[in-house]
């Protein structure tokens, strides 16, 4: 075990937003305290975002009304990053159907362009956020456009989204629906692309930042394909067994139960012969089977029993899940 805090390892924190530090409107409990000690020990805090249904001043007053450090310019949004891939690609002026919120539109304007919402104004791009406002005429106005030969560009395809009762649809299930209608894909702009996490550093001017989040298909992939460490927290859309059987690209570099864990020491995993040590639990992968000697309820029992796969199956293009073998004493 390191004898210092696991974030005392670096030096920022480039958090994701839903099922990490809040969930709906309301912070997961110890979040807002965890983000708080991090000014105290010289850490800077970035704030990763993929949901596009607010501005990044709007999503900071809300951190700040939660009582987490934020300012404006810490939150890096998928809307900034899908304003500025558009930016890239068209003439100054041109015009961008907006399918998501008033956000969205605001970061278009930004950069230059013109937001408009329907295709009787001549769109030559649409742009999809996320927005819980968004209906059936606002998804055929995009396939409508689309169809016509329209560049198309997603925030996110974030196929679920955490809420308060329970996990909800993201913009990737609306961002389906218009795939689905048109027969085409889009391009993607935020997470888990590497330019969104690599903007966010450059602010904090960061050499070492960690990168922590709830998804393994935006944010832990994000973060590694980025090149920075990542650490996977159970309190979102990912869980202990979706993270065991995690695609090569997308495993993280730790695994912890909440932001709190962040503030402890992380235990080691010790290899003797196969044989993999966490804490009180051992795992070794035999074929598809890995056997674990501990409690199903001990996060160290996971821990071992990732090493022990992944060592075991190293390359994998698809999500993999061993048997499992629990013994206890």
């Amino acid at each position: 075990m390191t004898e210092v805090p696991l974030i005392s390892l670096f030096d920022a924190l480039l958090a994701d937003l839903d099922g990490v530090v809040y969930a709906g409107p309301h912070a997961i409990p110890g979040a807002v305290g965890s983000l708080q000690q991090l000014a105290g020990l010289g850490i800077g805090l970035g704030y990763v975002t993929n949901n596009a249904s607010r501005t990044p001043a709007q999503v900071a007053a809300h951190l700040r009304e939660l009582g987490a450090p934020a300012e404006d310019n810490q939150v890096v949004s998928s809307s900034q990053a899908a304003a500025e891939l558009l930016s890239s690609m068209l003439p100054a002026g041109a015009k961008v159907l907006i399918t998501g919120s008033p956000a969205l539109a605001q970061e278009i304007e930004l950069v230059g362009l013109t937001p408009v919402s329907g295709q009787d104004e001549d769109p030559v791009a649409v742009v999809q956020g996320f927005n819980p406002e968004i209906g059936w005429k606002d998804l055929a106005e995009a396939s409508y456009v689309v169809s016509a030969g329209a560049l198309w560009v997603a925030t996110n395809t974030d196929r679920t989204i955490p809420q308060a009762r329970g996990i909800a649809p993201g913009n990737g299930a609306l961002v389906a629906a218009v795939a689905a209608a048109t027969g085409q894909t889009p391009l993607v702009a935020g997470k888990p692309e590497a330019p969104l996490f690599h903007t966010a550093a450059k602010r904090l001017a960061a050499d070492r930042p960690l990168v922590v989040g709830d998804r393994l298909d935006t944010d832990i992939l994000g973060g590694n394909n980025a090149g920075f460490a990542t650490v996977a927290v159970l309190t979102g859309v990912d869980t202990k067994t979706t993270i065991l059987a995690a695609r090569t690209a997308e495993r993280p570099d730790y695994i912890i139960g909440e932001l709190s864990d962040l503030h402890r020491p992380y235990p080691a995993v010790d290899n003797n012969d196969g044989s993999y040590r966490c804490g009180d639990a051992t795992a070794h992968a035999e074929g598809d089977t890995v056997r674990v000697q501990g409690r199903e309820d001990d996060l160290n029992a996971w821990r071992a029993a990732c090493a022990a796969w992944w060592a075991a199956v190293p390359e994998t293009a698809e999500a993999r899940l061993p048997r499992l073998e629990w013994r206890t004493q």
